[in-house]
């Protein structure tokens, strides 16, 4: 997939919390790869698949580890799916760099998810 950046922020919305995620990404995971799909950006590893997802609604930013049950801790929201878990940074919400950057060295190491 081609390395393009994530998509513009929503007015008024959560879109500062979506950079600072993608940049906290890049930094965190060597050789992270990077694509946009359904107007969310989504992280791999090459040859591991996507382990990483998020969307920036207007008042939150959705994570989604997709493998997230594997995670320790495992992140606070469930899904539907039984390895999906998801995290919501709302506006304003510090982020723990410590513990994000646990999840997502965590998350790359993991088998990832071959969605396109």
């Amino acid at each position: 997939m081609p390395h393009r950046p994530p998509p513009p922020a929503p007015p008024g919305g959560a879109g500062g919390g979506g950079r600072s995620l993608d940049a906290l990404v890049e930094r965190s995971v060597a050789g992270v790869r990077k694509a946009v799909r359904w107007n969310s950006p989504f992280y791999g590893v090459e040859g591991r698949g996507w382990f990483l997802s998020f969307h920036c609604f207007t008042k939150y930013v959705k994570v989604t580890f997709l493998n997230g049950a594997s995670l320790r801790p495992v992140p606070p929201v469930a899904s539907k799916h039984e390895m999906v878990r998801y995290f919501h940074i709302h506006e304003g919400d510090e982020i723990d760099e410590e513990l994000w950057v646990s999840w997502l060295e965590q998350a790359a190491g993991l088998p990832g998810e071959k969605l396109f």
